[in-house]
């Protein structure tokens, strides 16, 4: 059998007890089951409207921003690490929105089974681990055949956009996206844009900024 090689590594890291409590008590309203056949999305978000995938959320607080100042659009986050589901779900319960779902698994796997092609108005990846060693960089997510798969899962007009901090990572997501025909990037001259407000600012990014460091966004649509 060959062996899947994961995008993410499962780190052990510590809970804490807001985030347990959301993990036991409020996460159950959140999270998606993954399943063999496309899930309805208007029937787990109860309503029909644009639906947007973030892989890899971290500790939710973009996506919180994002699901607040858009209502009229649902969100579906994907992330594996605990501490970073329970922080967002609490928030999520905290403030009582009710337009995020959960995926607590490989964005592989949902992409393959779990979503309807042609489904999605877009799907974001922020900030992916940039695995820099180069044995270790046959673990990036983003890679052809998997953009190939995403770009089956958004419509005509959908986009896919990435965040990186990284400059080799953003050369070489670029090259990906640039070499998929069936989207066009957004930057006419064909490199990076500038960041859209549809992607808050992290506390992370600006502290970045302070020190001079650089950051690469790219848009494309599916044409």
């Amino acid at each position: 059998m060959q062996r899947t090689i994961k995008s993410f590594v499962l780190r052990t890291g510590r809970v804490s007890n807001r985030q347990q409590q959301a993990l036991d008590t409020w996460l159950v309203d959140y999270l998606l089951i993954p399943q063999d056949k496309p899930w309805s999305l208007v029937a787990e978000f109860g309503r029909d409207t644009d639906t947007i995938v973030e892989i890899g959320f971290g500790m939710g607080h973009s996506l919180l921003t994002m699901a607040q100042s858009r209502p009229d659009q649902n969100f579906l986050g994907i992330e594996v690490h605990r501490a970073g589901i329970g922080s967002l779900v609490a928030d999520l319960h905290d403030h009582g929105i009710t337009n995020v779902r959960i995926a607590d698994f490989d964005a592989v796997q949902l992409f393959k089974s779990c979503l309807a092609d042609n489904s999605l108005a877009g799907v974001q990846i922020f900030f992916p681990d940039p695995w820099p060693k180069k044995r270790h960089q046959k673990r990036r997510l983003v890679q052809a055949e998997f953009i190939r798969l995403v770009v089956q899962k958004v419509k005509t007009g959908g986009f896919i956009h990435c965040a990186t901090d990284w400059q080799e990572y953003a050369e070489h997501i670029l090259a990906v996206l640039s070499a998929e025909p069936a989207i066009d990037n957004q930057q006419s001259d064909g490199g990076y844009v500038l960041r859209p407000d549809t992607r808050p600012l992290t506390k992370f990014e600006q502290r970045g900024q302070r020190l001079g460091h650089g950051v690469w966004d790219m848009i494309f649509t599916r044409a």
